[in-house]
């Protein structure tokens, strides 16, 4: 069964929202974990809009599942990583201006630089890098070339073909802009495969699109975040994880 990889910056997010110090997502983590996660999951932004560099900290020395850092190829947040040594590295694109991540990474253009990157990861210890990738064969054949050891696909074209299937009435609803995303995914899955890299998939996957995905035979990790954390503001967050981790499975 694929494991299921909880995203805790949201929680991080309400908390900057008052500059305060809770909702602490280092104790998020920890009842996520309680919750069933396989993994937690962070992304450190150049610009500390959610996740602090103390709070990776924390995580390093409290969370007992894998642990998996999102980061981009700048130089400060790579120095960072090489001296936290999470069990797993996620390579991500990065907007400032962005609300959230907008696609996958280009590793065919920073070809070189993700190289040299994941080489230096490795080197320092980091079992696991991987590449967020859009579902193209080109970026997932330039990921194991530059040496991942996973991919993650990004889910967000499905997610938004998803909401706008279900934005229309019920008699006006084509499946085909829903399915030409799914045939995606699944092809991307099977490219990331036989390339011999582990494959992951997230980005705006929720309790009421994830089915179609988890069915798919392959994929190991799903990352989810805003939608385990939107729902835990009412079920609390370990009744939330254990909810999604039943629907994965």
């Amino acid at each position: 069964m694929a494991g299921l990889g909880v995203n805790i910056d949201h929680v991080a997010t309400v908390r900057q929202a008052r500059r305060t110090v809770e909702p602490d997502p280092v104790w998020a983590a920890s009842e996520a974990e309680l919750g069933g996660a396989d993994c937690i999951t962070f992304h450190l932004r150049k610009d500390r809009r959610h996740i602090l560099d103390r709070d990776a900290a924390l995580l390093k020395q409290t969370v007992k599942v894998k642990l998996n850092m999102e980061m981009s190829l700048d130089e400060e947040i790579v120095s960072i990583a090489l001296s936290l040594r999470p069990a797993q590295v996620t390579l991500v694109p990065e907007n400032r201006q962005e609300i959230t991540t907008e696609g996958g990474l280009d590793v065919e253009a920073h070809f070189d630089r993700v190289r040299t990157v994941t080489e230096r990861l490795h080197q320092a210890g980091v079992g696991v890098v991987s590449a967020f990738v859009d579902p193209a064969p080109r970026q997932i054949e330039a990921a194991a070339r530059a040496g991942c050891d996973a991919m993650e696909i990004h889910t967000g074209a499905y997610a938004n073909a998803w909401l706008s299937h279900l934005a229309r009435p019920m008699k006006n609803r084509p499946h085909d802009e829903v399915a030409r995303e799914l045939d995606a995914i699944e092809a991307g899955l099977l490219a990331g495969l036989q390339a011999g890299l582990e494959v992951h998939a997230g980005h705006g996957l929720t309790y009421t699109n994830v089915a179609p995905i988890a069915a798919m035979e392959g994929f190991s990790e799903f990352n989810i975040g805003h939608a385990i954390v939107s729902r835990a503001i009412f079920t609390g967050l370990r009744a939330a994880v254990a909810e999604m981790k039943a629907l994965i499975a």
